[in-house]
């Protein structure tokens, strides 16, 4: 990979299912600074408060026979309804105007979910995607990992 070289005012999005960092690059390309522009935190409940009930059960319509419903992933659609605000939050940043450019570092599975949720303002300032979880990191490190 070619070392990522970050434009000034440009936005760097650092995500995973539960949090999301927004970074502005304040800095030029040559010595890049990120700056925390936005926090965004989704708390996740236990599996035990978020569902109230065991799986369903389906009866066949000619027999006696009857099958098992797959568990609700309460964590899965929290993340993804997490992402989906996330993508609303950046377009409405494009149509404002606040940002030209875009670049997003996530884990691969937020990455394939944020996608999904990509407008077409999103995908004209989108400069580059980078698939690692690089949101437990603090600010001077994700600036190196970038650059490296």
């Amino acid at each position: 990979m070619s070392k990522l070289k970050l434009h000034p005012g440009e936005w760097v999005v650092v995500c995973d299912g539960a949090k999301a960092l927004v970074l502005e690059n304040v800095g030029d390309e040559m010595f890049p600074n990120l700056k925390m522009k936005e926090v965004y935190q989704h708390d996740d409940a236990a599996t035990r408060d978020q569902g109230s009930d065991a799986p369903g059960r389906s009866h066949a319509s000619v027999g006696t026979a009857r099958s098992a419903m797959e568990q609700t992933d309460w964590h899965a659609q929290g993340e993804r309804r997490f992402l989906e605000k996330l993508a609303i939050r950046l377009d409405a940043a494009v149509q404002a105007g606040e940002v030209k450019s875009l670049v997003v570092a996530a884990s691969p599975r937020a990455l394939g979910t944020l996608r999904q949720f990509y407008t077409p303002g999103i995908r004209n300032v989108l400069a580059t995607e980078i698939d690692k979880d690089l949101v437990k990191m603090p600010v001077h490190e994700i600036e190196k990992h970038l650059a490296a």
